[in-house]
């Protein structure tokens, strides 16, 4: 306890005193209070007289060196006269203030580990959930280049037989008479057709390896940990693309997808936070629309700000779990459809980001969720960073 209490009657006599204020007048007056310290050795001059007028006094008292009594005299005549004398050494106080600060500072580092962990988390199970879709968005490239190889081998047979014929007419004494049997080589191993479909076969098995370099990139950016990224400017247009090219396969078979996307400037953001309020927003989308639905995506630029939205033709959020939706662990969804943590870590990166979410949602009609982020970020925001 730091704060001493005294109480003394009217005729300066102390009636109760407690540990706290022993302890404090004995180390700041040279008569402690058992052999009899009065108000008026305790106190300056005038305080007592101001109590009786005004019913309170407030002041400093300095002992040399650092040591310095806050104290508050409170006087009251109900039931005979009394004197209520509160006093705080500013020694302790400034320690106690000081032990504050970096306990809170402790916490506010284990709550910031925290959430990186939990949002790490909820990445980890947002990618655990799309996985089969994910491994089938690579395995369809992966399989038709494996094809294409396949084709590559049986066309390359053919054109080393080929070549076989040539080097055999031009090893022998009348290259001129072989003609026959290289243009019968030629017809035999369909060469004219090898010559059109090699270029297109190496175009295709070339973009099937684009697009498994593309998903594992964006897998890549979406599940790294936010201690790895720094406040950038970046095209929001290319992390919605990113988020749709990893999730695309929980979309693409009910969903008919529409962008309309506006001319948007580079934002200031953490980009890896930012494809996650996506995906959930997206993957929410995709899961309340029924056998089959629309999706519009759309974005534009007002002022100092710029928004995306989220639209689905799904049945729409009932108004009693509107207000929910943003509450941690809160979901509509069946067991094993989600943690009930997307919306509301959302939430937290939008605000985070100095922004907001608005949600426009009508039983029967779909729901539209708007994101709205500033262009750029508080500077005291990207220098805490």
């Amino acid at each position: 306890m730091f704060e001493g209490i005294l109480l003394y009657d009217g005729a300066s006599r102390l009636v109760y005193a407690n540990a706290a204020a022993h302890k404090l007048c004995g180390e700041c007056y040279p008569r402690d209070l058992s052999s009899g310290l009065t108000l008026q050795q305790l106190l300056p001059g005038d305080a007592l007289a101001q109590a009786r007028a005004e019913g309170r006094w407030s002041g400093h008292l300095s002992f040399g060196g650092d040591a310095i009594l806050m104290v508050h005299v409170y006087f009251g005549a109900e039931h005979g006269e009394h004197f209520l004398v509160l006093m705080q050494d500013l020694r302790q106080v400034r320690f106690h203030d000081q032990e504050l600060v970096r306990r809170h500072a402790e916490l506010n580092v284990r709550l910031t580990a925290a959430q990186e962990k939990l949002l790490q988390s909820e990445k980890l199970a947002s990618i655990g959930q799309l996985a089969a879709g994910v491994a089938h968005e690579i395995n369809n490239p992966i399989g038709y280049v494996h094809s294409n190889l396949g084709s590559l081998q049986e066309y390359l047979h053919s054109l080393f037989a080929l070549i076989e014929a040539y080097e055999r007419a031009l090893r022998s004494p009348d290259p001129r008479a072989m003609i026959p049997e290289i243009d019968q080589t030629r017809a035999r191993l369909d060469i004219d057709f090898i010559s059109r479909d090699l270029p297109q076969l190496m175009t295709e098995s070339r973009e099937g390896i684009e697009r498994v370099t593309r998903i594992v990139r964006d897998l890549k950016d979406f599940s790294r940990s936010e201690r790895d990224e720094s406040w950038k400017l970046v095209d929001l247009h290319a992390g919605l693309e990113s988020t749709l090219n990893i999730i695309w396969n929980e979309l693409k078979y009910k969903t008919t997808l529409e962008k309309h996307y506006g001319t948007l400037p580079p934002v200031e953001c953490l980009p890896s936070e930012l494809n996650q309020v996506f995906m959930n927003i997206l993957i929410n989308a995709g899961q309340a629309i029924g056998e089959r639905g629309t999706i519009r995506v759309q974005t534009g630029h007002d002022g100092d700000h710029v928004w995306v939205e989220i639209a689905d033709s799904g049945p729409g959020i009932p108004p009693e779990a509107q207000a929910r939706i943003f509450d941690p662990f809160f979901t509509t969804k069946p067991v094993g459809k989600g943690t009930g943590l997307g919306l509301s870590i959302s939430y937290g990166i939008v605000a985070k980001h100095h922004g907001r979410i608005d949600v426009d949602s009508r039983i029967g009609e779909g729901s539209r969720f708007r994101i709205v982020l500033p262009v750029r970020q508080p500077q005291a925001t990207v220098e805490a960073v």
